[in-house]
């Protein structure tokens, strides 16, 4: 069961976020669904605070740079701004875990990842637990909840096993299959993005994409910024959206963590 807060009231963690203008677009009428994996329900029965990602095929994913990570090199609980393709504001993502789990277990830490509207409002929680990051322990590989709205499951991003590529199956909320993401055999990306390809269950056909921009070599170096692009059609369902937006997360944290990763 969600908590009052998490429902309708401003977290606070999210305070330092809420000063700034938000730059959300005026909404316009979705478009009607045609396509295979079509939003099932109507727009007002969508979870509260997901009804702009009903007309998103392209979302990007920015992380704040973290001065003191940069200097002390110490992990700092990541910071992200959610935005449209304009480069508009949609929602803001902060981590929340502990310094132990941070500095040293990093790219397979613990962590729950509270999204937010431009109001404040948490309108997505993303839980990853403690778990193996290593293909030789194909029996507790990395597993994501996504929760949308805060306490209520809307899907599951859980990693498959395979010897040579990275590859993971986006579950609904009953654990059924939906979509597969499959990764490059070499993820350093030398100078140009690196692309996950969003799937059908049949690995076939290729529906979207989950992109780690290629941002520059001081950057790369430097600090641990990344910047994201999920592209998916615009008439998937907003919970699997939101799905796609905790996988980019772990993404992130499984490949792309070390701040040597990029170049």
């Amino acid at each position: 069961m969600a908590s009052q807060e998490s429902q309708g009231q401003t977290n606070p963690v999210f305070k330092d976020y809420l000063p700034g203008s938000s730059d959300l677009p005026e909404q316009d009428k979705p478009a009607e669904p045609a396509g295979p994996w079509k939003q099932a329900s109507h727009t007002h029965n969508l979870p509260p605070g997901l009804e702009y990602l009903n007309q998103l095929d392209r979302i990007i994913i920015h992380q704040q740079v973290e001065l003191l990570e940069a200097i002390l090199g110490t992990e700092t609980c990541s910071k992200y701004e959610i935005k449209n393709h304009l480069g508009q504001r949609v929602y803001f993502a902060v981590e929340e875990n502990g310094c132990f789990d941070r500095n040293l277990c990093s790219p397979i830490r613990s962590f729950t990842i509270r999204i937010a509207d431009n109001s404040g409002r948490e309108v997505i929680t993303v839980n990853r637990p403690l778990r193996c990051n290593s293909c030789w322990f194909p029996c507790f590989l990395q597993e994501l909840e996504v929760q949308s709205p805060p306490g209520t499951v809307a899907g599951y991003v859980v990693q498959n096993w395979d010897p040579f590529l990275p590859k993971f199956t986006i579950k609904n909320e009953s654990k059924e299959d939906v979509l597969k993401i499959i990764g490059p055999y070499a993820t350093c990306g030398c100078f140009e993005d690196v692309d996950f390809e969003v799937k059908a269950l049949n690995e076939m056909s290729t529906i979207g994409k989950i992109s780690k921009y290629w941002s520059g070599f001081v950057n790369n170096v430097f600090t641990n910024t990344a910047n994201f692009g999920i592209q998916v059609p615009v008439d998937l369902d907003v919970k699997i959206k939101a799905v796609m937006i905790g996988a980019c997360f772990l993404i992130d944290l499984m490949f792309f963590e070390n701040s040597l990763d990029g170049l």
